[in-house]
């Protein structure tokens, strides 16, 4: 199997997700549902995965609304195994299959080195990069047994590139591993037509984002807001990371996997 040529089709035709099935983690809110959004935009139907159910219906509902597209909500625990087929079988069964995989869900907890205990190292982990492989294992699975190829995008960090700010440890570690793993999978993957791609987002203001900055000590808040200032002028919102996703997502990047997108307003210059 090779990759399709896709050099005689119009713009319109490549950027187009009609006829497809995404399903994105970590979705209810901030930058997966930005995600969930922009791919239900380009035609896709999308499952949103989320651990909140009440959250994770009200954002179904308002992307349905929203772009007249088919959202279904589905509750999900990306660190559980059996949750997450439960999630590609619901894909398969209410919309016939699965093209599009995009592992957002993620933790970031801040706590210095000597501080971090192996239970909050294990969740981290557990989260961050179990559940990206899972996510992927589950996906691909799925994906080959239909035998359509597709994508697999993992929203990796510029932590996965560089230390950070004191205090995240096993965020930095947890995102390397995922940048790696995204290397990985494209070889293991590329000859079944499935393309692995990562996306790795600067600080962006999300509800998450918001949560975990306020537990933080003054000094490296200061920090991340310097960081986050960026060459460009502004601090990232979430839609600044989903238009990267779903160029990835499109057949415009028909000929790439096992990158990582840097998205991050030139911090990592």
């Amino acid at each position: 199997m090779s990759i399709a040529d896709v050099s005689d089709r119009p713009i319109s035709s490549l950027i187009s997700l009609h006829g497809r099935v995404a399903l994105v983690t970590g979705a209810a809110q901030g930058l997966g549902k930005a995600i969930a959004a922009r791919l239900a935009e380009a035609g896709a139907s999308v499952v949103i995965g989320d651990l909140n159910p009440d959250a994770t219906r009200q954002a179904a509902e308002d992307l349905s609304a929203r772009y007249h597209a088919t959202v279904i909500p589905c509750q999900l625990d990306v660190t559980n195994e059996k949750s997450v087929r439960a999630a590609e079988q619901l894909a398969v069964s209410n919309l016939g299959g699965l093209d599009l995989w995009v592992n957002n869900a993620g933790v970031y907890p801040n706590s210095s080195v000597f501080d971090t205990t192996t239970e909050m190292w294990d969740e981290v982990m557990a989260v961050n990069t179990r559940g990206v492989f899972l996510g992927s294992k589950v996906a691909s699975s799925s994906m080959i047994g239909r035998g359509k190829g597709g994508v697999i995008i993992n929203i990796v960090s510029t932590a996965g590139f560089k230390g950070v700010a004191p205090g995240v440890s096993a965020y930095v570690a947890s995102k390397h591993a995922v940048r790696g793993l995204t290397r990985q999978m494209a070889i293991e993957l590329a000859p079944h037509d499935i393309r692995v791609l990562g996306v790795a987002p600067t600080f962006c203001e999300t509800e998450g984002n918001k949560a975990a900055l306020a537990g933080l000590p003054e000094k490296v808040r200061e920090e991340i807001a310097a960081t986050a200032s960026s060459m460009l002028g502004r601090v990232g919102v979430p839609d600044d990371i989903a238009r990267v996703v779903l160029f990835c997502a499109s057949d415009l990047a028909m000929f790439m996997t096992g990158s990582t997108l840097l998205a991050d307003a030139g911090e990592t210059c």
